[in-house]
């Protein structure tokens, strides 16, 4: 089995983590190709096996490996989307990071994960990712988020206004610090902390979220993801900023942007007798009472 890994940063007192999936694949006769960059970082700290295999982007990994291991934690996860896009090659999140929603391997799971990986003993979660259309080539060929297009204003104090079309029918001006167009991964995310519901994975529906609304009777609002969404901005300043989870692109004000659900879905390795619901309640601490 061929298994990718892909990293950013670790810390030291999570290096043995690394260490300990190396080891493991090693042990196994996985065949690793390691993201150059991650590799790069902990050359002098980790032992990998004289046989490695380097990759840089898409490219390197594309019908050439079976999984992807992320090491690190949920925004490893969203630049390992960018790595893998549409190739359907399933991600297995390994949390060394701090909250861990989408990198749902903890670290005393390390190991009976991988064993259960290469048993094909698991399930695949898939996650619906959403795609800036319009303007074309802003992003380039990352033109899609795993949890959420976000337009803010840049370097002002001013309130941008954001006139939004779904399927061409006014919905409405916002008139707010900018709007979260979350997917249901990104509803736990940006979009939760501003007020916005939390959506179940295969519910099939977007989340618009306004951030500081200057009416305060604008709520979040949940529409089904096959919808066309259409939005032109103004502001009193001349750029505003797009991301798309967390890269990010300035644009001029009077612009117009067209977003919809991408034709392609990541895909989650998740372990079995796992579930969404036991996540939020484990993450958020649903039910948690601190008297007792």
């Amino acid at each position: 089995m061929v298994i990718a890994l892909f990293g950013r940063a670790v810390s030291p007192e999570n290096l043995k983590y690394v260490q300990r999936v190396v080891d493991k694949l090693n042990m196994k006769k996985c065949r690793l190709i390691v993201y150059q960059p991650f590799f790069e970082v902990l050359q002098d700290q980790v032992a990998f096996p004289a046989d490695l295999e380097f990759f840089n982007d898409f490219q390197g990994i594309v019908g050439k490996v079976d999984f992807l291991f992320s090491i690190g934690g949920d925004g490893t996860i969203l630049d390992a989307l960018t790595q893998v896009r549409d190739s359907g090659i399933p991600i297995m999140g390994i949390n060394v990071g701090r909250l861990g929603f989408l990198s749902s391997i903890a670290k005393d799971e390390i190991l009976p994960a991988i064993d259960k990986v290469l048993a094909k003993d698991y399930e695949i979660d898939t996650r619906t990712v959403i795609r800036l259309n319009q303007p074309e080539g802003l992003f380039g060929a990352l033109n899609y988020a795993l949890n959420e297009l976000t337009i803010t204003r840049k370097d002002t104090t001013s309130l941008i206004v954001l006139h939004v079309y779904i399927d061409d029918m006014f919905l409405n001006s916002y008139w707010a610090d900018g709007l979260i167009i979350a997917t249901p991964t990104g509803s736990t995310a940006y979009s939760l902390s501003t007020g916005g519901p939390i959506l179940t994975p295969g519910s099939e529906n977007f989340v618009l979220t306004p951030i500081a609304p200057h009416n305060l009777t604008v709520r979040p609002i949940v529409i089904p993801d096959k919808s066309k969404i259409r939005i032109i901005v103004e502001g009193r300043e001349d750029q505003l900023l797009v991301s798309l989870d967390s890269r990010r692109a300035i644009i001029q004000s009077n612009f117009e942007l067209i977003i919809e659900k991408a034709d392609f879905k990541v895909n989650l390795v998740q372990m079995k007798g796992r579930n969404f619901f036991m996540t939020i309640r484990e993450k958020l601490k649903w039910g948690l009472d601190a008297r007792n």
